[in-house]
């Protein structure tokens, strides 16, 4: 456990230490090629850190919080702009709705989007960022004083995190039409509540499996939804991202009705579901 080195930063480090790894790890293959599922693994290893640094905030000093959050959150931030290109390059493949010439110039901005990244995406940087992120809240969790046991604490924070996404259901499928930013916030509650339970799950009563099954299988469709609206949204704020107007009123339309059609079959789906609604 380490001499005299509280529970909480033991704890962290053995969470954060692996995640960190994976995370510079990823940054290489990237650099080597910066693959679709490369760009996506380092998005999903940095959920899992922001995750990790969320379950501990309380026993971190605000400040130094917000000042670590920002350096995790500005690598995530890179990495999501070349994610968006591909979300959309593989939709308008998958439904043959795009000319190659369209998914070429689709291509290309995403290439400049990884080149406006690099900087930031580039292996030394991220080691860099994520290490000392990882040393200060280490250092901060292991000067304190009274913390609580890491099962209690572990329960109580899931806790909080499920009545968070509770309350946005409630708010997404009360409303008087089915609301986008609304499941936004909704698909955000539950992959972090879907995340602390995959990290804590050694540490938890058996109950909370079920609710994490349940976050994994409507993931789905959150994600469905997300990629059309974030496509939709790509396409509109990048009018000449295609080449041909014509072509991409077109796409516009059709990504348009999908997020539409995903909205609202998801509004039913959540209303139906009496496991998220108790969790």
């Amino acid at each position: 456990m380490g001499k005299g080195k509280p529970d909480a930063a033991v704890a962290f480090s053995a969470i954060a230490s692996p995640l960190v790894d994976s995370a510079v790890e990823q940054a290489w293959d990237i650099a080597r090629a910066p693959a679709v599922e490369g760009i996506h693994q380092l998005r999903v290893t940095l959920r899992s850190l922001l995750t990790l640094w969320w379950l501990y905030r309380p026993l971190m000093e605000a400040r130094k919080y917000a000042l670590q959050r920002s350096s995790l959150k500005s690598i995530a931030c890179a990495a999501g702009m070349v994610r968006d290109y591909d979300i959309l390059i593989e939709l308008l493949r998958r439904n043959d709705k795009c000319s190659a010439a369209g998914i070429a110039a689709i291509s290309a901005a995403r290439e400049s989007a990884m080149q406006a990244g690099r900087e930031i995406l580039s292996p030394p940087h991220i080691q860099a960022r994520l290490q000392e992120a990882l040393a200060q809240a280490s250092a901060s969790l292991g000067s304190g004083s009274g913390q609580p046991r890491r099962r209690a604490h572990a329960k109580v924070r899931v806790a909080q995190s499920a009545r968070q996404l509770r309350r946005r259901i409630k708010r997404a499928i009360t409303a008087g039409k089915p609301d986008l930013e609304a499941f936004h916030d909704v698909r955000k509650a539950g992959k972090k509540t879907r995340y602390l339970l995959e990290l804590l799950e050694p540490l938890l009563p058996a109950d909370h499996r079920r609710l994490l099954k349940r976050l994994q299988k409507i993931q789905q469709p959150l994600g469905e939804l997300n990629d059309f609206a974030v496509s939709e949204s790509l396409v509109r704020q990048n009018p000449r991202l295609i080449p041909s107007p014509d072509q991409a009123k077109e796409i516009r339309r059709w990504l348009r009705k999908k997020r539409k059609h995903r909205l609202s079959a998801l509004s039913c789906l959540l209303r139906k579901d009496r496991t998220l609604k108790q969790a």
